[in-house]
């Protein structure tokens, strides 16, 4: 067959360029979610350590809702609890498209990141514990230092590297999912005591309920699909609050809805609103919602640690826990993230994309280590808020978070440098379909070994 129509032909079914495109788009909003998030932890520092520091504790502290219910809580814990299963809720799409319609579907290009994901939790924890060992109750915080904040981590790659190939983003926000799906199981299985059994029962029947609206949304509202949101959006809360009731995390209801709503458009359809899935949907609506004041607020009533001076920080610096967290971050993350990425290049014959570089690699490793948002949740799931460990989890958080984020940006400045000047010097050459080369040779060798 000749070239042009091979070309022609297979180029609308390939989905690496479209994916890569996407990811980028998702890069960008990002950006600002991830401002917001620092600009609400500084802030909940500086007023938390001011001369109204009481103030501060009174807000975050103040209860209203309905005990019945068990949703009688405080501010931080609606923020934490409430705010947060949105925030989840968003991960459990981008997770599902993964497996049902991007990298992770595909065994080759999934093992990478999940082997990463692995190796950077895994070596975290072990070198957290190895820290804190003969120490009373402090173990329990072995998870803290195991978790990567998708949202900041995207969004310090997004202002930093413009020029940064394609498969290095979809590398990280991919590793990033598998590792918030893994936190996920972590507090679960770990962070869970006690379980109401008819709470729990009551929610998985209304979790079902939702995804059996969710699944026929086109033919229940086949005259206003986007209306859909609107009658799922209380039975999602309703979801939520028996969950919560159950005594386990009420963010775990935020994943559980997701996996239900469908990510693909209606078959045979690619124009018109019948091609925006209901995903889809859902994401252009609650993405500002997360970014924007959800993982904000969270961040607010989370992140105000009282210091307490000189004295405070000395404390904290010599803190086994903060101490733990801070290697499990900062040297934990891209050693794990790296071995386990070499180990299966050396036992395996998978290898890594052709446009990507080892010490691309270390930059991404490096941004991995920004625990924040989560790494926050499960501190406060850890130790009693207000206690010592509690505090000094969250300094070694927001401390380690600032060192991965400038290690790694000061590694992938220079590389997105670099690229930029390649990108300079060499005019990117593009097909008929205008799709780049590095693309289309990547096509051409699925196509080979086809």
């Amino acid at each position: 067959m000749p070239t042009s129509d091979r070309t022609e032909t297979r180029a609308p079914r390939w989905q690496g360029y479209a994916e890569a495109a996407r990811v980028s788009e998702i890069l960008r909003k990002e950006a600002v979610g991830g401002a917001l998030l620092v600009i609400a932890a500084v802030a909940a520092i500086i007023w938390a350590n001011s001369p109204a520091t009481d103030s501060y504790f009174a807000l975050r502290d103040f209860r209203f809702g309905y005990e019945p219910w068990h949703l009688e809580l405080s501010l931080g814990a609606w923020a934490a609890d409430g705010l947060l299963a949105i925030f989840f809720f968003l991960v459990g799409l981008e997770l599902k498209r993964e497996i049902v319609a991007g990298d992770l579907r595909r065994f080759s290009t999934a093992v990478v990141p999940v082997t990463a994901a692995i190796g950077g939790v895994a070596v975290p924890a072990l070198i957290y514990v190895a820290v804190v060992r003969g120490q009373d109750g402090l173990a329990q915080g072995w998870a803290i230092p195991t978790a990567t904040d998708i949202a900041f981590a995207v969004a310090v790659l997004a202002l930093v590297g413009s020029h940064l190939p394609s498969p290095l983003r979809i590398f990280l926000l991919t590793l990033a999912v598998v590792d918030d799906l893994i936190a996920i199981g972590i507090i679960a299985i770990f962070y869970t005591e006690d379980i109401a059994v008819l709470p729990l029962l009551i929610a998985a029947g209304v979790i079902a309920g939702y995804g059996f609206i969710a699944q026929r949304y086109r033919a229940l509202f086949a005259n206003r699909p986007s209306m859909a949101w609107l009658v799922l959006l209380p039975i999602g809360f309703i979801a939520w609050a028996f969950l919560h009731a159950s005594g386990i995390h009420a963010t775990i209801a935020g994943v559980a809805l997701a996996f239900t709503i469908p990510v693909k458009p209606a078959r045979g359809v690619t124009e018109g609103p019948r091609a925006k899935d209901l995903a889809h949907e859902f994401e252009h609506r609650f993405r500002p919602v997360s970014a924007g004041f959800a993982v904000p607020v969270f961040a607010f009533f989370a992140a105000g640690v009282a210091v307490g001076g000189a004295d405070g920080i000395l404390r904290a610096a010599t803190d086994p826990v903060a101490l733990g967290i801070v290697a499990g971050l900062v040297l934990g993350k891209p050693i794990g993230i790296l071995l386990a990425v070499r180990t299966l290049t050396l036992v395996t014959k998978i290898r890594l994309h052709p446009a990507l570089r080892w010490v691309d690699m270390l930059g991404v490793s490096l941004l991995a280590g920004i625990g924040f948002t989560v790494s926050l949740l499960i501190a406060e799931l850890s130790f009693p808020s207000g206690s010592t460990e509690g505090d000094d989890a969250k300094i070694a958080i927001m401390i380690a978070s600032l060192l991965a984020s400038l290690g790694a940006a000061g590694i992938l400045l220079a590389r997105n440098r670099r690229y930029r000047q390649i990108s300079a010097a060499e005019a990117v050459d593009k097909d008929a379909d205008g799709t780049p080369d590095i693309y289309q040779e990547e096509r051409g060798a699925r196509a080979d070994k086809e």
